[in-house]
């Protein structure tokens, strides 16, 4: 078994179930579940499940149930390492009847050999957590989940789900949502009665592209609702006949995919980021503890890039320089500001920070987890931003973000706070580099038609 330092937050052991204690079957059976899909994440966000029978309840909560972690995806496993077993998060219980009927999805806990395994982006999320914990604070969160519609040509090819939306500003157009109401009513029905808060469904400013708000909650309640709104898009679009992709960038010349943050730090009631009357100097309304946490942000910006904008086709999004609606709202540089969205850190208001460099195939495990670390060091180390930069400004010492998934690695090697941010352990920063290294290298190394075409009659 692979060798690792012990992780800074063990999550609690699986326990039998008992007489006093509501069981997870008991939970099931009271809202006529009949299967559950026990439910973790890989590094690169893979939903992985088994499909449970509700008699078998009890052995999932009491950790019987394995998982070749190897074949699973990318998480920190060889061939010849014990068994992944998921332990279930009863309250992140979430029956989907709306999906099939007598279905619901589970969030689990990788362990290891008793432990919680330490590569798995949950137990992540949750020792981050737990290190800000300790400092006596919590951190909520919000996400904006954009994604496309689409179909998949006999040739290859992508085309919009919906043939009249063609259109090279179609941004909150209403007809293009009212051609797409059975769809987008359907998942706004789906979060509501699940108690998310739907509040918007819009049509977003790329052809064939949507985006679905709910209201924000503690930062792991988030990850998982975006895991599991991910999981209810991408089955309910399929049963009408398409395809939602979260890929960053699946047109060349439309704005790209987004996952966009909304982060704030709490004491218990509290909100720590609003500054007191009359104590913010700088406009934005809100405290020093604030300033430092989006001056860490910033701070380690090219190296977070690995965990917010994580695959190769993210960096065609980033790199873009424009789109058919004149637009990318993609940032190049390490920027803050108030309410502008050209800024990678938006301060929209005096409760929270907008981070905008995340793209639609973000782990969002990872990705919170990351931001709060990096935001942490600039507290822990009262950290100083800067002024706030004008509109559509930046400092000129701003970091620029990497251009390439490449550079975002060697930025990610660079960086000791990154590195060592999953579960304490650099060992997984630099396992979690060595994959997206290799991801890289492999698109690399695959000839392309732009290539073709630039080079065949070249010379």
């Amino acid at each position: 078994m692979t060798s690792l330092a012990t992780p800074e937050v063990q999550a609690a052991e699986p326990v039998a179930a008992d007489a006093g204690r509501i069981s997870l079957a008991d939970i099931a059976k009271a809202h006529g579940v009949r299967f559950l899909l026990a439910t973790f994440v890989d590094m690169t966000g893979k939903p992985c499940a088994k499909l449970v029978p509700v008699e078998a309840a009890d052995e999932l909560e009491n950790g019987a149930m394995g998982f070749a972690g190897y074949a699973a995806g990318l998480i920190g496993q060889k061939p010849q390492d014990s068994d992944l077993i998921a332990v279930p998060d009863l309250a992140s219980f979430t029956p989907v009847p709306f999906i099939k009927e007598g279905l619901a999805i589970i969030h689990c806990d990788p362990y290891v050999d008793g432990k919680p395994w330490p590569y798995a982006p949950r137990v992540i999320l949750k020792n981050t957590l737990a290190r800000l914990a300790n400092k006596g604070m919590q951190a909520k969160v919000g996400a904006e989940v954009e994604y496309f519609l689409v179909k998949k040509n006999d040739d290859g090819t992508l085309s919009t789900a919906d043939a009249r939306d063609d259109s090279p500003r179609p941004c909150y157009d209403a007809r293009g949502v009212t051609r797409m109401y059975d769809h987008l009513t359907s998942i706004s029905d789906a979060i509501n009665g699940l108690g998310w808060g739907n509040y918007a469904n819009d049509h977003e400013d790329a052809a064939g592209q949507f985006e679905q708000n709910f209201n924000y909650a503690d930062a792991l309640t988030t990850a998982d609702r975006v895991v599991t709104l991910r999981y209810i898009l991408n089955i309910l679009a399929e049963q009408r006949g398409m395809t939602a992709t979260f890929m960053p960038k699946p047109f060349t010349d439309r704005t790209g995919t987004g996952l966009h943050f909304h982060l704030s730090l709490w004491s218990g009631t509290d909100a720590l980021f609003p500054a007191d009357a009359h104590d913010d100097d700088r406009g934005l309304g809100i405290s020093s503890l604030a300033y430092s946490f989006i001056a860490g942000i910033l701070d380690h910006a090219p190296a977070l890039q690995a965990f917010l904008a994580p695959t190769v086709n993210s960096y065609k999004r980033t790199g873009a320089t424009t789109s058919s609606s004149g637009a990318t709202w993609s940032p190049r540089k390490a920027s803050f500001g108030g309410n502008d969205r050209t800024h990678m850190i938006r301060v929209p208001d005096n409760k929270r920070i907008e981070l905008r460099s995340g793209d639609g195939s973000a782990n969002p495990y990872l990705a919170i987890a990351t931001a709060i670390a990096a935001g942490l060091d600039g507290v822990e180390k009262a950290a100083d931003p800067g002024a706030p930069s004008g509109p559509g400004e930046s400092r000129p010492d701003a970091h620029l973000l990497p251009a390439t998934l490449l550079h975002a690695v060697e930025a990610l090697r660079k960086d000791p706070v990154i590195l060592s941010s999953l579960s304490g352990d650099a060992r997984i920063g630099a396992y979690y580099a060595d994959a997206k290294e290799e991801e890289f290298l492999s698109w690399h190394n695959q000839v392309s038609d732009w290539e073709i075409r630039t080079y065949l009659t070249s010379i």
